[in-house]
């Protein structure tokens, strides 16, 4: 059962108002809202602190928006961390995403289930292969940390523990 109740902008404090705000008139957008107006999946609980709320969500839209990662490379970084913590709610919504830029049944498939990922794109391999690394051993042994740039590697390890936290605010809140 959800623990956290959709906490609707009429309730909000003047700081909460700006941050909920701020969601979704981003990127985002009204695409974070649920049925009561509220905002969904991970978002709602980052009213309860405006100054943590925002600057988490911040980093979000770097690492959604702003990264050097491929697209499709990213959103299976996410899959990656959405199986690991069994976040089904990062799991729908990326697979969606996933599915938009080209991955195909059979890839979300293996992702779902860490299974292998047959890919075209060594760049997209080495992604795959560092992301499952980072969820299984929180660490790399040296040939994982050269697959990548050392750009690469700090985004893709600020995603993986992003999406981790998010996982893990998701199982608590029951969302």
């Amino acid at each position: 059962m959800k623990r956290l109740p959709s906490i609707e902008p009429a309730g909000l404090t003047s700081d909460a108002l700006a941050l909920y705000e701020k969601i979704i008139a981003g990127p985002r957008g009204a695409s974070m809202l649920d049925e009561a107006g509220g905002l969904a999946g991970p978002f709602n609980a980052m009213l309860l602190s405006p100054p943590v709320g925002d600057a988490l969500q911040e980093l979000g839209a770097a690492i959604r928006y702003r990264s050097g990662l491929s697209d499709r490379a990213r959103e299976m970084a996410i899959l990656v961390v959405a199986h690991h913590w069994g976040s089904a709610f990062e799991q729908r919504v990326h697979e969606e995403i996933g599915r938009r830029l080209g991955l195909s049944d059979g890839q979300l498939d293996a992702l779902r289930t860490g299974a292998p990922v047959e890919l075209d794109d060594p760049e997209e391999s080495a992604v795959l292969r560092v992301a499952r690394a980072l969820v299984a051993r929180g660490d790399l042994d040296d040939e994982e940390y050269a697959a990548l740039p050392e750009k690469a590697v700090f985004e893709l390890t600020t995603l993986v523990g992003y999406y981790a936290t998010l996982a893990m605010q998701l199982r608590v809140f029951r969302v």
